[in-house]
């Protein structure tokens, strides 16, 4: 599934009182105009939030409906997934409430950071991404191997 979105970067924030965060507005401008502000903030497999514009959204819905509500993994997956993804807008500012639910999940508290990660932009509590990632080991083989299959 080809993506016409590469968003990259890390960008440090604060949650206000009210909940809201501020999509960084190098971030903001790869969003397309047909996605009119709109987005899907749900789960990430790792303690983060997911921001999908709404058209990168849509291609995962039609994956994600290939999937066999038959299988218990795949009704399981879906259910951990789409149950918690909220479509949203943000406002003129980049600014939307993430819902309770993600806060909670994310342990969010005030300082986040925000990442982009091609198709997707990552919400995270800063200080646990900087535990994960000094504690993030990534074996040697896997990792050249996985190099051996991306030309940079």
């Amino acid at each position: 599934m080809s993506s016409q979105y590469t968003f990259t970067g890390q960008y440090s924030f604060n949650i206000d009182s009210k909940n809201r965060i501020n999509i960084p507005a190098p971030l903001r401008k790869q969003f397309s105009n047909k996605d009119k502000k709109t987005f899907v903030v749900t789960r990430g497999i790792d303690s983060c939030a997911w921001i999908y514009p709404i058209t990168e959204w849509k291609k995962i819905q039609s994956e994600l409906q290939q999937l066999s509500s038959l299988s218990k993994t795949n009704r399981i997956f879906l259910r951990n997934h789409l149950r918690h993804a909220n479509i949203l807008k943000y406002d003129s500012q980049g600014r939307f409430v993430l819902p309770q639910s993600l806060i909670e999940y994310a342990s969010i508290k005030k300082d986040i950071t925000i990442i982009g990660v091609l198709n997707k932009i990552e919400i995270w509590n800063t200080k646990l991404l900087n535990e994960i990632d000094k504690s993030d080991n990534v074996n040697d083989q896997s990792y050249d191997q996985l190099s051996e299959r991306v030309n940079i």
